[in-house]
């Protein structure tokens, strides 16, 4: 499997670099590991994370596309799809099958179709319209819900100083 997660990650690697998507940039974190890259999401127009810049890993599985990657925002970020340690809880970066929990349709999480750049578009539309319902970050969803102003001015502080510190 190794072999064909390597082939299939460089193939897409080279597509993102030939073909770039609007809205985030990806490469390799480290030349020599084709399973560790660095993204760069560049925050929506019309979103509270406009003009923001916001650097992530995404972490392969050896047995990729069988099994999804994992992202991590290392800038911070404020949102309740997100961890406070930065990583990235949304549905298609679940393990495939039935939801343990009930709450999430099978057809609703990984499947190996899905690429990086379903992967990062998926996740540029999280911040554009966050599921609350089953949040990551509970103190987000919950000012989210309930004190949007403050939601708000913390998410453009954040997403001004993430552009600062470019």
């Amino acid at each position: 499997m190794t072999e064909q997660s390597t082939l299939l990650l460089a193939k897409q690697l080279k597509e993102l670099t030939k073909n770039p998507v609007e809205g985030f940039s990806a490469g390799l974190l480290d030349d020599n590991n084709i399973y560790e890259w660095e993204i760069m999401i560049m925050g929506p127009q019309d979103t509270l994370y406009e003009g923001g810049f916001f650097r992530a890993i995404m972490t392969f599985p050896q047995d990729y596309p069988l099994m999804p990657p994992k992202l991590k925002f290392t800038t911070d970020i404020y949102h309740p799809n997100v961890y406070p340690d930065g990583e990235v809880c949304i549905s298609i970066l679940h393990p495939p099958g039935e939801d343990k929990y009930g709450y999430e349709q099978a057809n609703e999480r990984w499947s190996p179709v899905h690429t990086v750049e379903t992967i990062l578009v998926s996740v540029i539309s999280m911040l554009s319209s966050p599921n609350d319902e089953s949040p990551a970050n509970i103190e987000a969803a919950k000012e989210w819900r309930d004190s949007y102003a403050s939601y708000k001015k913390k998410v453009q502080r954040i997403a001004r100083r993430s552009a600062e510190d470019m």
